[in-house]
């Protein structure tokens, strides 16, 4: 048995050493101690190609994320060459219109036009610049546009022309979501304040007012607001937008601060009073302190620049949501729409869970868990304010946007993590009403819409054409991946249970995470949708997506993190899973070109997520697949498939693979960069692969972390030298494939040593990591 494997290894071995893998090389490059990490991030990337990023001002989990518009539904798209605006609120990676509120212009001249697809003012990237916490672009209208952003506030400055007719248009009735009422006033002669109730996200929602009020550095020299295109000069109120007038004959700058609020008018004006009143010099220095004390605690050695600055990039984009939802006097608006206040934590809003809970939220955890407490814990008040539990958030409604269960993994993660001291109970009581039921019909929520069918029958019920009862998506309409998705959390759920001694709960939910089996057709060898009569339905084909939410059976049959020993006796046995791994990521082809099989096999383009046999590393379905070769004996194809699937990641405004969905696809960059990665998403387990640098130095907070820092080591790893030969932590050998969130808080290092060839490293049963049921 062990000569086969070894033969088998040095086969592979020597087929993959003679291949060119196309991850960037280790380069000698080391960043100087005094060195700007905020430098090194392109808040470009993902910008074109449907990443949908945002190259605005923020600051880390800010509600401002104070960004041009240029057309494209959810902000700004790199490849067009108007701003019609300069707003208030994005989601970096959104696939929806959500957001843009309050765009704001300078202009010159008369005010004629009203529809900011009119008035949209032309610029070219030769003179754009972006960096963490600053935007500049000069438009062809001769002014200068400057963003900077507080938490909760967004920082303008405009450079005019000299003239006596420099305007600021600030629109209220034109955002990306689907406008329901504006109102706009001008308080006196330097301050105008709005109110904008918006709605949608895909689908419309539930509405939710936005309010913001805007304090100029010097007084206006005219004024007048708008409705629909009728402008009228001196009128304080409208329904439209305002304009504001300056003369800049002799001072050309208007400096500006927006305060946003989700509760009131009041709200807004707190906001200004406790973060406005500074320079615009002063918040963009202080909002890239900000950002470089948040990516400080990441330091990586090796790579070359163009590796360094990806990296970087996606550490930035993993810091920008969720988002604060709490004003400064601690009020925020709750999901059943009355004003509630924080006690002792900072309340977020923003919840992209069925993409999150898979990379995002464990990336937070280990380098913000501050944040990830108060985040989780804002979670908690969703359920105790709303009656239930979110699926997609936004702001202070629920979207209903995408299936299955991903709050409890998300909400498992933070308790193994020991995010939920003191909130241990609570948590359990909301994801045990979440299991075990279905929200009210005067819930907006839909939660597991299909339980009373998976808890009677084990498996989610496919219902083509059922309509939708409540705005969003329907786990009807995807009924196979959903039983998937619930199975997982139940999984997850049950070790929770068994934690806080709810014993029988445990074992129900453990029972019910082999729920998976029910939707498994043997006949086909893979999962498949069933009807409500028992039936398997729909194509036979697994490469065929009917019954399965953005993916197929092929993408999906991965996802049973909780047993995939389980999984893998159902479809033959670990030679039959290695030879379906390698048939999904088209191994021998990699092998031969790793970043065109990456680029040409596994990805067809923006939104391909459908009838596909092949990995697809731009949707979150099967994120996790790579790793599965970590519990079939072939721990180094996992190497192989994450290294290639980091080609896909690069620091131009192309190099995001698919949505970034806020956060989801650069925390997957950075983790499987540094090589550990969250393998059961909602537990505590994570897979090891071969780092992409020489060393990383992580600072992590003492209070979670007790050793306060972990060094992970990967001497000369290099597109050639890949493979780990073994493995060290705190200096002990050291062959399983995982570790667990225990083992990182009480690790210093962990040490790789890399070779050009795969060894028996963590190939032995015993390294795998465990079954959860």
């Amino acid at each position: 048995m062990r000569r086969t494997r070894r033969l088998r290894l040095l086969v592979a071995g020597a087929v993959a050493a003679s291949a060119l893998f196309a991850v960037p090389a280790t380069a000698q490059a080391t960043e100087p101690k005094d060195a700007q990490l905020t430098d090194l991030v392109n808040p470009f990337i993902g910008t074109e190609n449907e990443g949908n990023t945002y190259p605005g001002a923020a600051v880390p989990f800010g509600m401002v994320q104070f960004s041009p518009d240029t057309g494209h539904n959810t902000g700004y798209d790199y490849s067009q060459n108007h701003i019609r605006g300069f707003s208030l609120v994005h989601l970096s990676g959104v696939g929806c219109g959500l957001g843009g509120d309050l765009p704001v212009l300078p202009t010159t001249g008369d005010v004629t036009q009203t529809d900011y697809v009119q008035y949209a003012a032309e610029f070219g990237h030769d003179d754009e610049t972006a960096s963490p916490g600053y935007y500049r672009v000069g438009l062809k209208t001769g002014i200068e546009a400057e963003l900077t952003a507080t938490e909760r506030t967004g920082v303008q400055r405009y450079t005019f022309p000299a003239t006596d007719k420099a305007n600021v248009l600030l629109n209220a009735a034109q955002s990306l979501h689907t406008g329901v009422a504006t109102k706009v006033e001008v308080l006196d002669n330097r301050t105008v304040r709005t109110a904008i109730t918006g709605r949608g996200f895909c689908q419309d929602t539930k509405p939710y007012t936005v309010y913001t009020i805007t304090r100029f550095d010097r007084s206006f020299t005219a004024y007048g607001t708008w409705d629909g295109s009728t402008v009228t000069a001196g009128s304080k109120t409208g329904a439209g937008g305002a304009y504001v007038r300056f003369d800049t004959t002799k001072d050309r700058t208007v400096e500006a601060t927006t305060a946003l609020s989700y509760v009131d008018a009041h709200g807004a004006a707190v906001n200004l009073r406790a973060e406005g009143g500074r320079s615009f010099d002063a918040v963009r220095d202080r909002a890239r302190q900000a950002w470089e004390d948040r990516l400080d605690d990441v330091r990586v050695q090796g790579g070359d620049d163009s590796l360094r600055r990806t990296f970087y990039s996606s550490l930035y984009r993993s810091f920008l949501a969720p988002n604060i939802g709490s004003d400064a006097d601690g009020r925020y608006t709750g999901w059943d729409q009355r004003i509630h206040r924080t006690d002792g934590f900072t309340y977020y809003q923003n919840w992209s869970l069925w993409d999150t809970y898979r990379t995002q939220s464990q990336l937070l955890s280990l380098l913000a868990p501050r944040e990830a407490r108060d985040m989780a814990i804002s979670v908690i008040r969703i359920s105790e304010e709303s009656g239930w539990l979110p699926k997609w958030g936004y702001g202070t409604v629920e979207t209903n946007i995408m299936t299955g269960d991903p709050v409890t993994p998300f909400l498992t993660n933070a308790y193994q993590q020991g995010l939920l001291k003191g909130y241990e109970e609570r948590a359990y009581r909301a994801l045990k009403r979440n299991a075990d039921g279905v929200p009210p019909a005067d819930s907006p929520a839909v939660g597991r819409e299909a339980n009373q069918e998976y808890i009677a029958d084990g498996f989610a019920p496919y219902v083509k054409g059922r309509p939708h009862v409540k705005p969003g998506d329907s786990d009807y309409d995807h009924g196979a991946s959903a039983t998937l998705e619930y199975a997982l959390s139940d999984a997850m759920l049950a070790q929770m249970a068994r934690d806080l001694g709810h014993d029988t709960d445990a074992a129900r939910y453990a029972a019910r995470a082999q729920s998976y089996r029910n939707v498994f057709d043997p006949s086909t060898g893979f999962f498949r949708a069933r009807d409500a009569s028992g039936a398997f339905t729909g194509p036979a084909d697994p490469a065929q997506s009917e019954g399965f939410h953005e993916g197929t059976s092929w993408q999906y049959q991965w996802l049973v993190p909780q047993d995939l020993r389980g999984m893998v006796g159902l479809i033959g046995g670990e030679q039959a899973a290695n030879a379906r791994l390698d048939s999904f990521f088209a191994y021998d082809q990699l092998l031969a070109d790793p970043a065109k099989t990456a680029r040409e096999v596994w990805v067809n383009g923006p939104y391909d997520y459908y009838n596909a046999d092949k990995y697809n590393p731009q949707n979150e379905p099967d994120l996790i697949a790579p790793y599965t070769y970590l519990s079939t004996g072939q721990p180094w194809k996992t190497t192989d498939v994450v290294h290639a699937a980091l080609t896909l990641f690069t620091d131009a405004p192309t190099g995001m693979t698919g949505n970034d969905d806020l956060g989801t696809m650069s925390a997957w960059n950075v983790l499987s960069s540094i090589g550990i990665f969250p393998v059961q998403p909602g537990y505590d387990t994570w897979g090891l692969s071969t780092p992409v640098f020489d060393r990383v130095d992580l600072t992590l907070d003492r209070r979670y972390y007790p050793r306060g820092a972990l060094t992970v080591t990967a001497p000369g790893t290099s597109a050639t030298d890949r493979y780990i030969q073994s493995a060290r932590t705190d200096g002990a050998a050291y062959d399983r494939t995982y570790l667990t969130t225990g083992d990182l808080r009480s690790l210093r290092s962990l040490a790789f040593t890399v070779g050009p060839r795969p060894s028996e490293w963590g190939t032995s049963p015993q390294a795998a990591p465990p079954a959860l049921t």
